[in-house]
């Protein structure tokens, strides 16, 4: 065997010091502090329903053990939160925020209110690989997704602009069905009540895990049912059409990846730009290690929750490669979403 040089040896002992000085140095930063997950969503969403989940098991993980506070701030389909992350919220470590997956390319897209570059954000990971559906209600009187070439369904929304308008305008227009998008609505909660009173048939652009959580026994009842799918790969159903199924060229493919595919994305976590190096790995790795906790597992498991996580560095990278559109698939794209 070969003797381990003393150069070596003395190298391994400074890293090793180093890294324990950092972990000391943030578990003494978070010691008695209060992390704040600031969703950009109104109460009973999705976001808000794993927000409050992960709001419960995240402060085992983050050295120190800070308290761990959930608050909502709505509007603009997610936006408002956003920029208020990326220019006044503390960098310090102490805020991340969860907003819908199409956030982090307003800016590609154009929306002038979208005042943030996406790159700079420091992104956390995610909750889950999201898949995504449009669906109606039962006294629609829709049982497919052909039956909406001739039978207009009323489309509940938030913000014009935000990710269910969107994408039900998207679904509208590349597909040829009828749809009337009614907007206005806090977020999915709201939209639930407005369907169950009959105001509106459906909304576009809802993940799965919230209709087999939230919306669990609407769902299972057969009260709402998906009829498109938007993305994921494992399909949710037989009989539902994915909107893959009406690519023909790689540029509609693309066009698909840009407008659904980063429904991907799922429960997104970020924190703003410029928080400290050894921070925002802490953060990362409590976000990775509550996914595999027992008692998270078996709270989401309970609640019906998807668990199926990225790392900040795989939501990073995805959203670097999905910016670098052309502008040829960005013009599509934009077309899509015409009124």
């Amino acid at each position: 065997m070969f003797a381990r040089s003393p150069v070596l040896i003395a190298a391994a002992a400074w890293l090793a010091a180093g890294a324990s000085a950092a972990a000391d140095e943030v578990a003494e930063f978070y010691k008695g502090r209060t992390v704040t997950i600031v969703v950009g969503h109104e109460v009973g969403t999705g976001f808000d329903l794993y927000a409050r989940v992960v709001q419960r098991h995240l402060r085992r993980h983050i050295p120190g053990n800070p308290g761990v506070v959930v608050q909502n701030m709505t509007g603009a389909g997610g936006v408002i939160a956003a920029n208020w992350l990326y220019s006044a919220a503390p960098k310090d470590g102490t805020v991340v925020s969860s907003f819908v997956y199409t956030v982090p390319f307003e800016p590609l897209l154009g929306n002038a209110a979208a005042r943030f570059e996406p790159a700079r954000f420091t992104w956390i990971g995610n909750i889950e690989e999201g898949v995504a559906i449009c669906g109606v209600s039962k006294a629609a009187g829709i049982a497919g997704f052909e039956d909406m070439r001739t039978k207009e369904a009323l489309i509940g929304a938030a913000a014009a602009s935000g990710a269910l308008a969107k994408s039900a305008l998207a679904v509208r227009n590349l597909f040829g069905v009828r749809m009337k998008i009614v907007a206005g609505y806090k977020g999915t909660a709201s939209i639930r009540i407005a369907i169950a009173r009959g105001e509106v048939h459906g909304v576009c652009s809802i993940l799965m895990s919230t209709l087999t959580s939230v919306w669990r026994e609407d769902y299972e009842a057969g009260l709402f049912r998906p009829i498109i799918q938007l993305s994921g790969r494992a399909r949710v159903g037989p009989g539902i059409p994915h909107v893959d199924d009406f690519v023909k060229s790689d540029e509609d493919r693309q066009v698909h990846g840009l407008i659904f595919g980063v429904q991907a994305l799922g429960k997104l976590y970020a924190a703003p730009p410029g928080i400290p190096a050894s921070r925002r790995d802490a953060l990362r790795a409590a976000l990775a290690a509550t996914m595999r906790d027992p008692e998270f597992v078996a709270e989401a498991k309970k609640t019906q929750m998807d668990i199926s996580p990225w790392t900040g560095a795989e939501v990073e990278a995805f959203i670097a490669r999905v910016s670098k559109a052309s502008p040829a698939v960005i013009a599509r794209v934009k077309q899509a979403f015409a009124p």
